[in-house]
């Protein structure tokens, strides 16, 4: 190999190693988009169903930490067209059965309710019904742990893990 070459080589991914972290840290859920597949309303809907499976107590929710934007994101960038209809299909199934069930709509019910729907949901016949249960609580789970805030408050995680003590005494038996 030339030497030219390899400076080439050496100097763009020192390059593009220093610009990495100011790329990734400008991104923003609102940096983002919005899913263009769903309507508003069924983006709040979902916002309610991924609240239900991760609620706000002492530590923020699902819905604070606009989970419900990751889980359209991944939908749409990661999952075939199919998973599309079936988030459509089931927030309306969501809500058809919150008003067969309690005579309200999904974002009406309380806390109970929700919790109670949505485990029908998981345990039910109908395979789309239950693939979008599944799908959301899953995705719900996945962006819950992959947030900022978990990641920094809960795990504790460190970006560059270990630490380089120089000045430590070498003990041979």
């Amino acid at each position: 190999m030339k030497r030219r070459t390899v400076l080439k080589n050496l100097i763009a991914a020192t390059g593009s190693l220093v610009a990495l972290p100011a790329w990734a840290t400008g991104w923003t859920p609102e940096t983002v988009g919005q899913a263009t597949y769903v309507s508003l309303s069924e983006e709040l809907m979902l916002a309610e169903v991924v609240e239900t499976f991760i609620p706000e107590t002492t530590t923020p929710g699902a819905k604070t930490l606009k989970v419900h934007q990751f889980v359209l994101r991944m939908i749409n960038d990661c999952y075939d067209p199919s998973a599309q209809d079936v988030l459509k299909q089931g927030l309306i199934k969501t809500d058809e059965l919150a008003r067969q069930t309690y005579s309200k709509s999904f974002a009406s019910c309380d806390t109970p309710q929700r919790t109670d729907l949505l485990r029908q949901m998981g345990s039910a016949s109908d395979p789309t019904t239950k693939q979008f249960a599944d799908l959301v609580k899953g995705l719900t789970i996945r962006g819950y742990t992959g947030s900022e805030y978990y990641m920094t408050n809960v795990q504790k995680y460190v970006m560059a893990p270990g630490f380089y003590h120089g000045c430590v005494d070498i003990v041979y038996n």
